[in-house]
């Protein structure tokens, strides 16, 4: 792990993007504690404002966090008092600070692009190192149920979970599932059908390795030999997949706005931003700030963690590291 970390390092692509990265984190993480309006506060008398930064020192904005989120306002408010940051990136149409909705939507996105993620590589991995593992009519049939959904449109299984969904959302509201973790199931039960592949091809290729054999001859058994071998050395596939995976779930998680499986207003994440941000183009007058600035923390997220993906293959590679 420390010479993929040295490796990584001597990439300065990689250390500019990890930064950036950083730094987009960093903003919706601290999004509660930072001194800027509250995300879903109305100001219509200020709406469709393009940017202009005003520094207010009693910001009201401050008691809609206090309901929301108590121990972030108390934080903000000793940090900041009750002075905010506003229009620093302009207002949309109901006068709602984009930076703010920008800094929260990130909270979304990012939960998404990780959570769903997980859930792919959890499903992926497991039944990859069954059918890579077990060989033979296991595999055969393992993978050729992931041919079948892989011929599957994802549109079709998307619209037939959200038909699902509709039907049993008070079914689903009573286990304690809300819409947001129905979404993040949804995008991962979905987004595990290439990592299975890629995990059944690395099992193939390991389990007649010599230490694999010699482990065998020592009596240890199929569960052992693939928590202790197996799994450890496919730990690299894994985490670069995660990497490049998170990226098309959070373009997943924009796409399904147009089918019904959304953050509930007035929350938004960066693709329903965007989306809205879109719906305000019109021949009068280009509200452009609603589009560009969700647009390119989105393209920026995307694009550092390719490059970081990118990165952490070549890492693991030590003949593509040179060495």
């Amino acid at each position: 792990m420390s010479r993929v970390a040295k490796r990584l390092a001597r990439r300065p692509a990689t250390r500019v993007m990890l930064a950036l990265l950083s730094a987009v984190v960093l903003l919706s993480v601290l999004a509660p504690l930072l001194p800027l309006p509250h995300y879903a506060r109305l100001d219509p008398a200020r709406g469709g404002t393009g940017p202009a930064p005003v520094w207010r020192s009693d910001a009201s904005s401050l008691d809609e966090l206090r309901r929301d989120e108590p121990r972030a306002a108390a934080v903000r408010e000793l940090l900041f008092g009750r002075a905010e940051l506003a229009g620093a990136l302009g207002t949309d149409a109901l006068g709602r600070d984009v930076l703010a909705r920008v800094a929260w939507g990130g909270r979304i996105s990012l939960m998404v692009g990780l959570i769903a993620s997980l859930v792919s590589v959890v499903i992926g991995v497991g039944w990859g190192v069954v059918a890579g593992f077990a060989g033979g009519r296991v595999d055969n049939l393992m993978m050729r149920a992931v041919d079948v959904l892989f011929s599957v449109p994802l549109l079709f299984v998307v619209i037939l979970v959200v038909a699902v969904l509709r039907e049993r959302a008070t079914a689903l509201a009573a286990v304690g599932l809300t819409r947001l973790v129905v979404l993040y199931l949804v995008i991962g039960a979905v987004s595990w059908l290439t990592m299975a592949r890629i995990v059944r091809g690395q099992v193939l290729s390991l389990r007649h390795r010599a230490f694999v054999d010699a482990s065998r001859a020592l009596g240890a058994s199929h569960a052992r030999i693939v928590w202790h071998h197996i799994l450890p050395n496919t730990f690299g596939v894994m985490l670069v997949y995660l990497t490049l995976t998170i990226p098309s779930v959070i373009l997943y998680e924009s796409f399904l706005r147009y089918l019904g499986l959304r953050t509930q207003p007035p929350m938004a994440s960066w693709g329903t931003l965007i989306a809205d941000g879109a719906d305000q183009l019109n021949p009068i007058r280009i509200y452009w700030w609603l589009l560009v600035f969700p647009a390119g923390m989105l393209v920026s997220t995307l694009l550092a963690l390719n490059f970081l993906g990118d990165g952490l293959r070549d890492a693991w590679d030590p003949k593509g590291a040179g060495e």
